[in-house]
C-alpha cells in the first residue's frame, strides 16, 4: 500500500463524508481527491518526476493538506517545512534534497525571496494566493512563479500514473541535528503505512472518529493525525495552532471530536482556563500524549476534565514515528511510563556492548526494530550508520535511538533521559526527568525543565527553570523542601531559576537547548 491510498480509497468508500474542516470550510473525500489530483497533474506538467522532492512552506490548511497527496500521487517525495523556519535555514533544506517544486504563499515567498535564486535545483514555486503577489510586482526572480489556482482550474481531476512501490520515499521531515545542521529523515510508503496502521490499531479508530489537530504538520505527530484519519476514513478539524483554546474548545463541543491529540503544552494552557467544568467533553473518546511526558498529576485534570476518554501515553521518535504506548487502564498503575512495544513493533534495551538487557531496573539505551524504521538520513551515511546498527538477527539493521529507558518487572519501559541529558553530579548520574516529575508535584509548578550546568567541585550540577503559577507566592525555599523530601540529597537541584514562561519549540516541546 502507498501513502496516496490512504485518501484514494477512502475517496471511493465515503466519497461524500466530510474528510476535512478548516476555518468553516468542509471538504469531502472525493473533493479533497479531485483537488490532489488535478494539482498532483499540474507538478507533473512542471516536470516532476519519479521520487522528485516537493517542499510545502505554508501554515497548516486544505492547501497544505492537498499539495501532500498531490506530491504522492505525482510519484514525488514531500516535506513538509515548518513555516516558522527563517530564509537561511529553509535555503540549506531545499538545497540538501534537491527540491524541484516549492509550493508556499505570498507572506513566505517575501521572506524567503532573496535565497531562493541560489536554489539551483528548485524549477518552479507554486503560490497559493498568486492574485496577492502579482499585485505586490515582485522582482525579476527565479525560479518560475505559479499559480495555485489556475492549476486546480486547468488540470484534469482524474488521478494521475503512479510507478511507485512501497519501498520508494514518500517524505522526508528535517530534524534538528546535535552539530546545528538540520537531518533530513528518510521515509518509505512501507515506513509510513505500518507506523499509521499499528497506531490505528491500538487507537481503535473508526470512521466515526472525528480529530482536531492543532499540532503542526511539519511536526510528525501533526502530520500523522492526518494522514491516519484519512486511512480509516476519519474526519479531521485542522486548527493552526492552541493560540486561541476557547476557540478550540469551542470546536470540540460543536464538531463533536473524539479525538484530542496533545502535548504538555497545551494541557497546561487548559489547566489555566477558568470554568473548565462546565463544558460537556463527554464526546472525547480518547487523549493522545507525546514529545514529553504528561506529569502525573496532569493525568488526574485530564481525567475530571474528559471523564469518558481513555488516556494515552505514548513514546517516539522521527525516525521510527511511534515505539511504544502505555494501555490507558495501566496509566493510573504506572503513571511514568510509556508502556510497550505497539502492534508489529520489537523494542528492548542494551548496554553499551550492544547486549540485551533482561533484567528490571537496570539503564541502558532503547534499541528499535520495525518496518516503520526509517530507511536513513538524507546524504548523511555517516550519522545514518550511528544509529542504524546490526542488530540480534543475522543481516538486519536496527534503530539505537539515543534514549536511555529501564523497564520494570513486566516489561513496561521508563524514559530515563537522552544520552546527552543525563547530569553528572559528583560521579553519579541523574535524570532530569525523575527531578521534573517531582517539581510537578507541587501545586504552584505549572511548568518545569531540569538541566546540568558546570560546577567547579561536583562536575555538573542541578539547575531547575520553574513558572509559577499565577498568584502563586511559592518560593524557592519551598521548592527546595519538596525537592528534599523526594530525592537524594545530590539530586536536589542547586539552582532555581522563575521565569514567566520556558522557551518552546515549534512542536510545543520545552526547548532545553535554549535554556543551556
Amino acid at each position: 500500500m502507498l501513502v496516496n491510498e490512504f485518501l484514494e480509497q477512502s475517496a471511493v468508500k465515503f466519497p461524500n463524508k466530510t474528510a476535512l474542516i478548516f476555518e468553516g470550510e468542509r471538504l469531502t473525500f472525493l473533493e479533497l481527491e479531485i483537488m490532489a489530483n488535478r494539482l498532483a497533474h499540474g507538478f507533473i506538467e512542471k516536470g516532476l518526476k519519479k521520487q522528485d522532492r516537493v517542499a510545502i512552506f505554508l501554515e497548516p490548511g486544505t492547501e497544505c493538506v492537498a499539495s501532500i497527496f498531490a506530491a504522492l500521487k505525482a510519484g514525488g517525495v514531500f516535506l513538509v517545512i515548518n513555516p516558522q523556519v527563517k530564509a537561511k535555514k529553509l535555503a540549506y533544506i531545499l538545497s540538501d534534497c534537491q527540491v524541484k517544486i516549492l509550493v508556499t504563499d505570498t507572506n513566505h515567498f517575501q521572506e524567503i525571496a532573496s535565497v531562493l535564486p541560489g536554489c539551483s535545483f528548485l524549477r518552479s514555486l507554486v503560490v497559493t494566493d498568486y492574485e496577492g503577489l502579482e499585485r505586490k510586482k515582485p522582482a525579476r526572480h527565479r525560479p518560475d512563479l505559479s499559480s495555485y489556482r489556475e492549476i486546480l482550474d486547468s488540470c484534469p481531476p482524474h488521478r494521475p500514473a503512479n510507478s511507485c512501490i512501497d519501498i520508494d520515499l514518500a517524505s522526508l521531515i528535517y530534524t534538528s541535528g546535535s552539530t546545528g545542521i538540520p537531518k533530513g529523515v528518510m521515509l518509505t510508503h512501507l515506513n509510513m503505512v505500518t507506523a499509521a496502521a499499528s497506531i490505528i490499531e491500538y487507537l481503535e479508530n473508526t470512521p466515526d472518529d472525528i480529530i482536531i489537530d492543532v499540532l503542526p504538520l511539519s511536526f510528525d505527530y501533526g502530520l500523522y493525525q492526518v494522514l491516519m484519519a484519512f486511512k480509516f476514513g476519519g474526519t479531521v478539524v485542522l486548527e493552526r495552532s492552541f493560540l486561541y483554546p476557547y476557540r478550540t474548545i469551542d470546536l470540540i463541543l460543536k464538531e463533536r471530536v473524539t479525538g484530542l491529540p496533545i502535548v504538555p503544552t497545551v494541557a497546561a494552557v487548559l489547566f489555566n482556563l477558568k470554568n473548565l467544568d462546565k463544558y460537556d467533553f463527554s464526546n472525547v473518546r480518547y487523549i493522545t500524549n507525546t514529545a514529553q511526558a504528561i506529569p502525573p498529576r496532569y493525568i488526574a485534570r485530564l481525567q475530571k476534565i474528559f471523564p469518558k476518554a481513555k488516556i494515552y501515553s505514548m513514546y517516539g521518535l522521527t525516525e521510527c514515528k511511534r515505539v511504544s504506548f502505555l494501555p490507558p487502564d495501566e496509566i493510573e498503575r504506572r503513571p511514568t511510563s510509556v508502556g510497550k512495544a505497539m502492534p508489529n513493533t520489537e523494542a528492548y534495551i542494551v548496554d553499551a556492548k550492544g547486549r540485551k538487557i533482561t533484567k528490571p531496573g537496570v539503564v541502558g539505551e532503547l534499541v528499535v526494530r520495525g518496518s516503520h524504521v526509517m530507511k536513513g538520513y538524507w546524504n548523511l551515511p555517516e550519522e545514518t550508520d550511528k544509529v542504524l546498527k546490526p542488530g540480534l538477527l543475522p543481516d538486519e539493521k536496527v534503530l539505537y535511538t539515543g534514549d536511555l529507558f529501564k523497564m520494570d518487572q513486566e516489561g513496561f519501559l521508563y524514559f530515563i533521559a537522552r544520552r546527552d541529558d543525563l547530569i553528572k553530579v559528583a560521579g553519579g548520574r541523574v535524570s532530569p526527568r525523575e527531578i521534573e516529575n517531582v517539581l510537578y508535584e507541587i501545586e504552584d509548578v505549572d511548568e518545569a525543565a531540569v538541566i546540568g550546568v558546570k560546577h567547579k567541585i561536583l562536575g555538573q550540577a542541578v539547575k531547575a527553570f520553574i513558572v509559577l503559577k499565577k498568584g502563586s507566592a511559592a518560593t524557592k525555599k519551598d521548592i527546595l523542601k519538596h525537592c528534599a523530601t523526594r530525592l537524594e540529597d545530590f539530586m536536589v537541584p542547586k539552582y532555581i531559576e522563575f521565569r514567566e514562561s520556558l522557551p518552546k519549540s515549534s512542536h510545543g516541546k520545552i526547548s532545553k537547548k535554549e535554556l543551556r
